[in-house]
């Protein structure tokens, strides 16, 4: 954890230095701060001398001159150390949230790109709402650790060395009883150290489901509303948050422990100077000056090792942070990309799947043995039961998932070969329901070419018979679209999202039945789009409705993880076999139901 922090705050090195040396300046007006008090006991208030190294200090005035004036310097002194730890503090505390806020972001940046980069088969398999505690929350808890605790860790290690060596010089025997019960105390808090970091990691993982439970409850709101489970979400929420409760007091059980501890240490050992310093004075042996300084001494001393001591519980949950973080940055599921990968500027759109084995899970193929090749500018239709990989299949050329047997080759390269970017730019989507951004309608249809022009937005639009509608609307294509278009109609939703594969003008066009939730109206629209966009493209289209795909050039037929036919659509009625059965079921009345 340490090593990963390091790397972490290494490109700030500068400001850290920085901070460091306001942090030294800190420590040294904390050491000197009790000695305009020893001043006033000693030599103002009682009749002793000031020590030879105070009269350089005072210069002249150490030479008789009144207690009155050695009372006005040591005020002096003590404001002017005061101000001092003072401006060290502020420049502290500021560059300190300074390197702290970058690091957050760095760390943001770098696993949101990571993210980014992973292939389906990761979110597949993790709750969207336990990455997204572990983007804000650990990140959060490791920004806090990096900026202040390792510096403060560094600081109260040097504070306690200067401590220790000012308060032998003044009293040894007082410094052994100090010193005596140290080791006793950072052994009591190592004890603890495992318990600590298991609670927090309980406690981390309780919030994480919080998160996940309310991200999933506002995502699906209307359906929770549509069936009237509201009670049922907040009963759920409510299970999550007193599980995160029980956690949280439990580790607040172990770490409540410490701090206890640590005042009984401290408060013993200051009982035993007091005692010991107040027969020492009495004795004639110690004046009440250097009592005083070395109290301070001694609660100078163990505030660093208290310190130290409650570190603990920052390193827990630095070191939960960092393990859930990279956790994520460690998933090796990113789809690789070579570095001497091609990048096309256009691709004719020659698809070829050789023996293609795939399976979301390597034990369980989907396919087993896909083949088939699809010529430039061909029109081709995938059918089959529901669960026999047609969205598989499609999820594959544009290489979401990387196949773990066979090839997939796009004009003849294998699509491994191409630079990740590159392919998928020259590759549309129009599916079944068109997900839209946070945003203006000009700024989702752009989506597809964020460099496109306004005129060239509002041509895709009219390509897509988004026009009529998008301009009748409060602020035409300015106009700001509801939570993932909640505000549009589906029919509308997929015209802007026609227009958004439009004015990305991509050679291949994948459509996973764009029409199959719409009424008929809106469906002829859509389908008028579509045809105007397949012009000159290979699309490839996922069919449920037999209708749709009758013109088709190719029809592949997906069964058992194989292609189980391929042909022409009055080729395939012709012999008689899935897909005549398939298209009886929909077509003839009476026939026996074959869910596809």
């Amino acid at each position: 954890m340490l090593k990963f922090v390091a790397g972490l705050i290494r490109p700030y090195r500068g400001r850290l230095v920085f901070i460091l040396l306001a942090m030294l300046i800190e420590t040294l007006t904390s050491l000197a701060a009790p000695w305009p008090l020893k001043v006033i006991l000693d030599s103002v208030v009682g009749n002793r001398k000031l020590s030879p190294w105070l009269h350089h200090f005072f210069g002249p005035a150490a030479e008789g001159g009144s207690k009155l004036h050695f009372a006005s310097i040591a005020a002096v002194a003590f404001v002017l150390i005061s101000i001092t730890g003072a401006a060290a503090s502020y420049i502290d505390n500021y560059y300190t949230e300074s390197v702290g806020q970058y690091v957050a972001h760095d760390l943001r940046r770098r696993m949101y790109h990571h993210l980014q980069r992973l292939s389906l088969a990761y979110y597949n398999t993790h709750q969207t709402g336990t990455i997204l505690s572990t983007i804000t929350t650990d990140i959060q808890t490791i920004q806090g650790f990096a900026s202040s605790s390792t510096l403060d860790i560094l600081v109260d290690l040097l504070t306690i060395v200067c401590m220790l060596g000012l308060m032998f010089w003044l009293n040894w025997d007082f410094t052994l009883i100090a010193l005596a019960v140290t080791p006793f105390l950072l052994l009591f808090v190592s004890r603890f150290k495992k318990e600590v970091k298991k609670a927090t990691r309980e406690v981390r993982k309780e919030q994480s489901e919080i998160v996940a439970v309310v991200q999933q409850g506002l995502e699906s709101i209307q359906v929770v509303k549509a069936f009237g489970h509201e009670r049922a979400e907040e009963a759920l929420l409510d299970e999550v948050s007193h599980a995160t409760v029980s956690a949280a007091l439990k580790a607040r059980s172990v770490k409540a422990l410490l701090s206890p501890v640590v005042t009984i240490t401290v408060a013993l050992c200051t009982a035993v100077v007091l005692w010991r310093g107040a027969a020492l004075i009495l004795a004639g042996s110690m004046t009440v000056g250097e009592l005083t300084v070395y109290l301070a001494y001694l609660a100078r001393f163990f505030k660093p090792v208290k310190d130290l001591a409650t570190t603990t519980n920052a390193i827990a949950q630095a070191a939960v942070g960092a393990e859930r973080v990279r956790a994520i940055l460690d998933t090796d599921t990113v789809v690789p990309e070579k570095p001497n990968a091609l990048e096309p500027e256009s691709l004719a759109g020659d698809i070829e799947f050789q023996h293609v084995v795939f399976g979301y899970d390597p034990r369980v193929p989907i396919l087993t043995d896909v083949s088939f090749r699809i010529k430039p500018g061909q029109f081709v239709g995938f059918v089959g039961p529901t669960g026999a990989g047609k969205s598989t299949i499609v999820s594959l050329i544009p290489r979401f998932y990387d196949v773990q047997g066979g090839a997939i080759r796009i004009d003849g390269i294998n699509v491994a070969d191409y630079r990740l970017a590159a392919l998928r730019q020259q590759i549309g989507y129009v599916l079944q329901e068109t997900v839209l951004f946070r945003g203006t309608i000009l700024e989702n249809i752009a989506f597809g070419r964020p460099s496109a022009t306004r005129s060239e937005i509002i041509e895709a639009a009219k390509l897509a018979n988004a026009d009529e509608f998008i301009c009748r609307m409060s602020n035409g294509y300015d106009t700001m679209v509801g939570e993932r278009g909640s505000t549009l109609s589906g029919g509308q939703r997929q015209r802007i999202g026609i227009a958004r594969v439009v004015v990305r003008n991509s050679p291949i066009l994948i459509l996973d039945e764009p029409t199959a939730a719409l009424d008929s109206e809106s469906e002829k629209l859509v389908i008028d789009a579509l045809e105007r966009l397949m012009k000159g493209r290979t699309v490839i289209t996922i069919a449920h409705r037999l209708s749709t795909i009758r013109d088709a050039d190719q029809i592949i037929v997906i069964s058992k993880g194989v292609v189980a036919e391929n042909g022409t659509h009055d080729q395939l009625l012709s012999r008689d076999g899935i897909y005549a059965g398939l298209y009886r079921t929909q077509f003839q009345p009476g026939a026996a139901k074959v869910e596809i």
